[in-house]
């Protein structure tokens, strides 16, 4: 009694596993009546006994599935349709419903693909400077002893003793001397030891004063040359320093760079010009941008990345070297299924300096190099023009690895559907770019479609596993055991003696 009632539950179980399936089957036209657990099929009825949890297993006869034991469930065959092609399964009104098919249309219609990165912000490299050591001598004082100050140009940075700064002020006293009693002869010899004072770091008012006092000065003070932010401080008061020593590096923060790693596999979709949003944990819930001005040319081999670099405008000082950064590029795909960059087209930049952008032809303001088109360098990519890319929703396209396959709705014949393969492009988002096997117009089965597969292959007809046809072979043995032999320890008996 206990056997039969385990025999008998595991039954509905079956069916009530393989209803959806089943319920699909019936409803294509492959039985006049459904396979529901309160609707069985009458056995003389029966063609076809199938099991619920292999549905490769396709038998004449009522009995128990090979594979796992389980009561096999009947399903009528009626006579086949030749209308219907090998891929293809028309489904009623009520088989519609049960497998909630849902449809989308095939179009052409802009997407954009969203690449995510992370990164830090750094300084701008050309954007930063050196004030340096005119001469050899010894640092007396710093004005700016510390990193971190902020400076403008002409805020005094250093007080320097220098003997040969001595030495050429006492030049031009003499020369002065000389002019006054050679007259314009002398000028010449004025003129010369001015100009090594300016070279030396004096400023035109310095070598004025010095003119006019007639009394020499072994110390000079150095006045910064631009503004910024002291970012480095290389000597100490009390050194000796010789021409072209380092002492400050400053750097203008009013733009920075965000530098990011891309993985190789992203490059496709990172083109210069390109919008780049981020967030950075110092400022939750605001949001940066700025615009990708250099893609290094080479890949760190280590973490298979590329160095993405995006000029950020920093005026409002929120943004500070070292913060760490998530960011997102978004890039347009075009109908070839490639980034697309319209806002460069018909544009002129610069060859050495890419984030040099006209309208119109002319030179570099930076290195006086011409202008050239982004297209001639490679950076305006698609242009706009372009027709958007054929798309159908990623939920549409079932995968296996090897192939993926579609399933349209026949037009001009509700309830027929036919699987067909296709030829993916890129993913952009929620959508697949289709390069072959689809017409915008046509549409596709977006959700249901698995349920469709499933009942073909209990057809045996070609599906997405198995694009020829037939059953796949059992490859999942569920309940499959060796039966135990007397004196194996496996043989277990119950309290009645019964062995189980």
């Amino acid at each position: 009694m206990k056997s039969w009632l385990n025999k008998k539950t595991m039954s509905w179980i079956a069916l009530v596993v393989g209803a959806g399936v089943a319920g699909l089957i019936a409803g294509s036209g492959l039985s006049s009546r459904g396979t529901l657990p309160d609707e069985e099929i009458p056995a003389e009825t029966a063609q076809v006994w199938t099991c619920s949890m292999h549905p490769q297993i396709r038998l004449p006869n009522p009995g128990q599935c090979p594979v796992c034991a389980m009561d096999l469930i009947p399903v009528a065959m009626p006579d086949a349709r030749d209308d219907l092609g090998p891929r293809q399964l028309e489904l009623s009104e009520t088989a519609r419903h049960l497998a909630a098919l849902r449809l989308a249309p095939v179009e052409r219609r802009p997407v954009q693909v969203e690449t995510r990165m992370v990164g830090k912000i750094s300084y701008d490299e050309t954007r930063l400077k050196y004030v340096t050591a005119w001469m050899p001598g010894r640092i007396d004082r710093l004005y700016v002893d510390y990193t971190g100050v902020a400076v403008d140009p002409g805020d005094h940075m250093v007080y320097i003793y220098s003997p040969e700064l001595l030495a050429a002020q006492q030049e031009l006293i003499q020369a002065l001397a000389g002019a006054e009693a050679l007259g314009p002869a002398g000028l010449a010899t004025v003129a010369a030891a001015r100009d090594r004072l300016q070279l030396l770091g004096l400023t035109s008012g310095q070598i004025a004063a010095i003119e006019q006092s007639r009394q020499p000065s072994d110390h000079l003070t150095i006045y910064a040359p631009v503004g910024g932010t002291v970012v480095a401080k290389h000597v100490n008061e009390g050194a000796y320093v010789q021409t072209g020593t380092r002492i400050y590096t400053l750097a203008d923060l009013d733009r920075v760079w965000l530098e990011l790693a891309a993985y190789e596999s992203d490059l496709p979709w990172i083109h210069y010009g390109q919008e780049v949003r981020f967030t950075t944990p110092a400022h939750p819930g605001e949001v940066f941008s700025g615009r990708v001005s250099f893609v290094s040319p080479f890949l760190d081999e280590p973490t298979r990345t590329v160095t993405v670099r995006v000029d950020v405008d920093n005026t409002r000082a929120r943004l500070k070297p070292g913060l760490f950064a998530r960011a997102v590029a978004y890039a347009q795909v075009s109908a070839h299924g490639r980034a697309a960059a319209p806002s460069l087209a018909g544009k002129w930049i610069s060859p050495m300096h890419p984030e040099i952008v006209r309208d119109e032809p002319g030179s570099c303001p930076v290195c006086g190099m011409d202008l050239e088109p982004a297209e001639a360098l490679g950076l305006a990519g698609e242009q706009a023009a372009v027709q958007d890319p054929l798309v159908v929703p990623a939920s549409a396209v079932l995968q296996t690895g090897e192939r993926a396959v579609v399933y349209v709705a026949v037009a001009g014949k509700p309830g027929l559907y036919e699987g067909r393969e296709v030829v993916l492009g890129p993913r952009a988002g929620d959508f697949y770019v289709i390069h072959e096997g689809l017409a915008a117009g046509e549409e596709v089965v977006v959700e249901g479609n698995f349920k469709i597969d499933s009942a073909l292959q209990i057809l045996a007809r070609p599906s997405m596993m198995n694009p020829g046809g037939g059953g796949p072979p059992p490859v999942h043995h569920h309940g499959e055991h060796r039966a135990p032999e007397e004196g194996d320890p496996a043989a277990v008996h119950d309290p009645e003696g019964h062995r189980r």
